[in-house]
């Protein structure tokens, strides 16, 4: 079954000595009294629940999945499931960073961010059930009107009710301007007739009621995406005081079976006549339901997280244990009929890969999540501006990237083990397996790498990623005169200035043919990837040479992670630049009939 063990270590390095999160987090008056004590206890209960109550049951899960009734059209979720969902509820785990006027505990995002790594590496197909609740949470509280708040929030921040998000058809994936869900008036609501497929969580036995908030086209509804509207689709409808009423005609039709993240139940959704209410404006609904989808993209970057660390803890223990040949500079386990195969470079390599995606994959997570934090609550309307920026700048980096090189990580852990990778008693198999669906839902990562390149960064002329690019030189221009960081601030400041170059190129280019930018996206999001990852290791370097002469081998580990990437990863940004270059003529030129 392996293990999983959180990395409470790295965990309280990122937060307190790379992010300053206590002080940052004290000038946001709500967070007043959030002190590092508090923190640390969240995050050391959060991973007892992770690997005591949800990691045991994550290969069960895998292996038995969903069960699919067509009698009552329910949902079995495997066996554990519903149990460890009650002890997350009767935990408090629900509302821990909700609002406490819906009995939410108040407590930052960023710490909430904190716990959802730990959650995914134990059992991602679980904590997709809580993830995609928060996510109506927030949805409903930003845009949802006062009679919406009082019914649905304090059950969903209890965690008594689920929730969902219901965009994708048949006939439409990502293009949601394609969308035919209808939205007839019909009393003080909507009558909603339609079919949705791929939704997580769409049906399952683990509460009482799921609440679904569905993109539907009114009858006056124009074309595209500015015709859809946004509907709150209880499972059961509220009564006045809270209680269940009737069951609204919202059925799983069928459960679809992925190679991966069994233990979730992606279901076919099927609207006859479903009563729903109108949250916000009409025509209006993508606006609404994008808070949702964002922290979509948010959360799944914290899955890849989560498998990255998960399967990288597994396989070090593996490489330590199996002994295979005998190193290539001499014997290094004298009294074994071999040496452990962690001697050997390219098992080294794949490890110190995947070690280095996890800790830099951590620190850009938490300060995203720190940054949201302050764009939403902190009382400065410059700080909130600037850090709004931020997140729409790197929300599709988190996404794709990351879950890109979780896809990589996972990939290599497996191979260390060898025969037994493949194997599914060993565990490996599995967070591959997951990983790869990563890449592909919420937008897959093309989609998140045009948006990038064509929206969040050519869309305002650079303005965003310049606001990223100057804390990077005011980083390399605090450290000019210290010799002992030069070999992380002359690579990443040498990067930065490619990045500004072939920006600039691909923006000249893209006036003249769109193409060059759907040609170039993919290769430019990996570049601008490695830049924000190098720029936290960088910091991290810092950090540790300051204390390294005290003697704890966590930062000369740390310093050793740090010069692996800048050595062994950072360099592929020079094929990807190139790549980036090439252009979309050889990918163009072909008549579609040859293909």
């Amino acid at each position: 079954m392996g293990q999983y063990l959180p990395p409470l270590r790295d965990m309280q390095f990122v937060l307190h000595e790379l992010l300053n999160a206590e002080a940052e987090l004290k000038a946001i008056p709500k967070y007043a009294d959030i002190d590092a004590d508090t923190i640390n206890a969240v995050l050391e209960e959060g991973g007892k629940f992770s690997s005591e109550v949800l990691f045991p049951l994550n290969q069960t899960g895998d292996a038995e999945g969903c069960t699919f009734t067509r009698e009552g059209n329910t949902v079995t979720t495997p066996k554990g499931f519903k149990e460890a969902y009650e002890q997350y509820v009767e935990g408090g785990w629900a509302a821990l960073a909700c609002d406490p006027e819906y009995g939410g505990q108040g407590l930052p995002l960023l710490l909430n961010q904190a716990f959802y790594e730990t959650m995914n590496s134990a059992n991602q197909a679980w904590c997709m059930y809580p993830g995609l609740s928060h996510g109506a949470y927030e949805c409903l509280h930003a845009h949802g009107s006062d009679e919406q708040k009082a019914i649905y929030l304090p059950k969903l921040t209890s965690g008594q009710w689920t929730g969902t998000m219901c965009l994708t058809e048949s006939h439409c994936g990502t293009d949601l301007g394609m969308l035919r869900t209808k939205a007839e008036p019909k009393g003080d609501g909507y009558s909603i007739t339609g079919s949705k497929i791929f939704i997580s969580a769409g049906e399952h036995d683990m509460a009482e009621n799921i609440v679904h908030l569905v993109l539907a086209r009114l009858p006056d509804a124009p074309a595209g995406t500015k015709g859809i509207s946004l509907f709150v689709v209880p499972k059961f409808i509220p009564n006045a005081d809270g209680t269940l009423g009737a069951r609204n005609p919202i059925f799983c039709g069928a459960i679809e079976h992925k190679m991966g993240i069994h233990g979730n139940s992606t279901c076919q959704m099927n609207l006859d006549g479903a009563m729903g209410w109108l949250i916000g404006q009409p025509h209006r609904g993508l606006q609404a339901m994008f808070v949702m989808m964002n922290a979509a993209r948010l959360g799944v970057g914290m899955q890849s997280l989560g498998l990255t660390e998960v399967a990288y803890q597994n396989a070090v223990v593996y490489a330590k244990d199996r002994i295979q040949m005998r190193s290539l500079s001499g014997v290094k386990a004298p009294d074994k009929a071999a040496d452990p195969i962690i001697v050997h470079p390219d098992v080294r390599k794949m490890l110190l890969t995947a070690r280095a995606y996890a800790e830099a994959g951590r620190a850009f997570c938490y300060w995203t999540g720190l940054q949201i934090d302050k764009e939403l609550f902190h009382p400065d309307e410059a700080v909130r501006k600037e850090a709004t920026d931020m997140v729409a700048l790197v929300t599709p980096i988190v996404k794709a990237f990351i879950t890109d090189n979780a896809w990589l990580a996972t990939s290599h852990c497996m191979q260390v083990y060898g025969g037994h990778g493949y194997i599914a008693e060993w565990g490996m198999e599995q967070y591959v397996r997951d990983s790869r669906i990563n890449m592909i839902y919420e937008g897959t990562n093309t989609v998140q790498s045009l948006d990038l390149l064509g929206r969040k960064v050519l869309g305002d002329g650079g303005a965003k990623l310049s606001k990223f690019g100057k804390m990077i030189t005011d980083f390399i221009e605090a450290e000019k005169d210290n010799e002992a960081m030069k070999e992380f601030t002359e690579p990443l400041g040498d990067l930065g200035g490619k990045v500004t170059k072939l920006t600039m190129e691909l923006g000249m280019k893209g006036m003249q043919n769109p193409d060059e930018v759907g040609a170039a996206c993919v290769d430019y999001m990996r570049v601008v990837g490695h830049m924000i990852y190098a720029y936290f290791l960088a910091r991290s370097a810092k950090i540790a040479l300051e204390k390294q002469a005290s003697g704890d081998a966590f930062y000369t580990a740390k310093l050793h992670t740090a010069r692996f990437y800048f050595q062994k990863i950072l360099p592929e940004t020079a094929s990807h630049i190139r790549l980036a270059r090439a252009g979309s003529e050889s990918l163009m030129a072909m008549p579609v009939e040859m293909f």
